[in-house]
């Protein structure tokens, strides 16, 4: 249980650290750029670990798992993790870490709509409780960045929809947290380089230039900035956020479960903002504090809940399996008993026929 925690710890930490060194990355590499450096490298970490993996559970990588695959990457890596990326680029690291830790929030919706999992009152409660959180901070009367706030939403939603298809992925081809995470890294980090290669095409990149919102969006470099000054900072977002974070999380899901696991997005919502303020000088407002523990809170009844659900489950397989073996023990009493029965009857019948043998040579050693 402690090297559990501590991986939860461990993971909370990088993750909570992931805003900061994108913010700091991003004065000297391309957004998308950062994306599919950070992926790329994280993924080819995981790598050497989902190929033991799939060798340990003779599992095989067909068409249909290349496709699974694919559909992740797409999701996680070129939709949700981009868009954060903008979200951090384009806002405060502090609001984007936040708005990005109600992503649980969004996948037990999409577990309800496209898993048909039922949405117990808990979870229920935390999506109107997190909601409520996620518009004190927002502040829709009063937004100042509306653009850092809405990129930083959709990236929650977008990776709460990616929760549910790697989940799904499992379920189908029974590959583990890791096997999915490289895979779907690797896979969204080579889509991602396909739409980067389109930015240095003349024609697309002169219409990217004309407009400035656009303009990073335009001749994508793959790897320049790559130095001596800059490489220790991205292989800590390569494989420090992203390789060891997503590793040590899902290693810890292993060995618990999603609910105790998910203890990193609940932590979160409340480092991040406190590393933002003592790293970046980022101000923390009156109304951002107020979201947070209204998130917090949130968070804590989802945890709840799963946590309850979990044990009852427990309790009722336990039950199911002292049912089975108390039905188990009566069978093998009745099985003995009758057994004993067919031997007793035929003693009986032994006894009866050496009986009768036994007659004839008395009558005739009395004649």
């Amino acid at each position: 249980m402690r090297k559990t925690f501590f991986l939860i710890l461990l993971s909370t930490f990088l993750f909570s650290s992931m805003e900061i060194m994108l913010k700091l990355a991003g004065s000297s590499f391309n957004p998308i750029q950062l994306n599919f450096l950070r992926f790329l490298i994280g993924g080819l970490f995981l790598l050497p670990f989902a190929i033991h993996a799939i060798n340990k559970n003779q599992l095989t990588i067909d068409r249909a798992a290349i496709g699974s695959f694919a559909l992740t990457g797409l999701i996680c890596v070129l939709i949700s993790m981009t868009l954060f990326q903008l979200a951090v680029m384009y806002g405060k690291a502090s609001i984007a870490a936040v708005v990005f830790s109600s992503n649980p929030v969004f996948a037990l919706l999409f577990s309800y709509l496209i898993l048909h999992e039922t949405l117990s009152r808990p979870n229920l409660i935390s999506v109107i409780i997190s909601v409520i959180g996620l518009v004190i901070i927002m502040n829709p009367l009063h937004l100042t960045n509306p653009l850092g706030m809405v990129l930083a939403l959709l990236s929650a939603v977008t990776f709460g929809l990616y929760s549910i298809a790697s989940r799904k992925v499992s379920q189908t081809n029974h590959f583990n947290g890791i096997t999915i995470t490289s895979f779907t890294f690797i896979f969204g980090s080579l889509e991602l380089a396909l739409l980067m290669g389109l930015s240095h095409i003349p024609v697309i990149a002169e219409l990217l230039h004309q407009n400035p919102i656009t303009a990073n969006f335009a001749m994508i470099p793959y790897f320049a900035g790559i130095n001596a000054q800059t490489i220790a900072m991205i292989l800590y977002l390569g494989i420090g956020v992203t390789g060891i974070g997503f590793a040590t999380y899902f290693i810890a899901m292993e060995r618990s479960d999603v609910a105790t696991a998910s203890l990193v997005f609940f932590i979160k919502p409340v480092l991040a903002p406190i590393m933002a303020l003592i790293i970046l000088h980022e101000a923390i407002l009156l109304n951002t504090w107020i979201g947070i523990a209204v998130i917090v809170v949130g968070s804590v009844v989802s945890f709840v809940g799963q946590r309850a659900v979990t044990t009852e489950n427990t309790m009722v397989h336990e039950d199911y399996l002292e049912t089975v073996e108390h039905e188990g023990t009566q069978a093998d009493q009745l099985v003995a008993a009758e057994v004993a029965t067919a031997k007793k009857a035929l003693q009986r019948k032994e006894q009866a026929l050496q009986a009768t043998h036994q007659m004839p040579a008395a009558k005739q050693s009395e004649d």
